[in-house]
């Protein structure tokens, strides 16, 4: 199998989960065990998949892990919208960030399909 971190995917996703917990720093204390942890979790479960599913021995293994990847993504993106909500941070960041995983989600869908053909 690959190297994971010569996969691009990985690569962004690793640098989403940075972004998630530099802007997680200034979320208000009392969240530390609340949105500030279900964030960075599974912002960090990302690229912790991804990373997995090489390792595995099997096309199909590893799609399994990059679907998992895909469900953390789909988790991040909530916990934007929420974090917005809340007023954590502003809706350019959130967009910005949501963006980032839409893009981050559709490389691994695009992969996904290549490697099971």
């Amino acid at each position: 199998m690959l190297s994971f971190y010569e996969l691009n995917f990985w690569k962004r996703s690793h640098e989403l989960c940075l972004k998630i917990y530099n802007i997680t720093r200034d979320f208000p204390k009392p969240e530390v065990y609340g949105v500030t942890s279900q964030i960075r979790r599974s912002s960090s479960s990302v690229p912790t998949n991804i990373a997995e599913g090489c390792g595995r021995r099997s096309k199909k293994e590893f799609g399994y892990f990059l679907n998992i990847a895909c469900g953390s993504l789909s988790e991040v993106e909530y916990q934007l919208i929420l974090s917005k909500d809340l007023n954590y941070i502003s809706e350019e960041i959130s967009n910005l960030l949501i963006n980032e995983v839409i893009e981050i989600r559709k490389m691994i869908y695009t992969y996904i399909s290549r490697i099971q053909n």
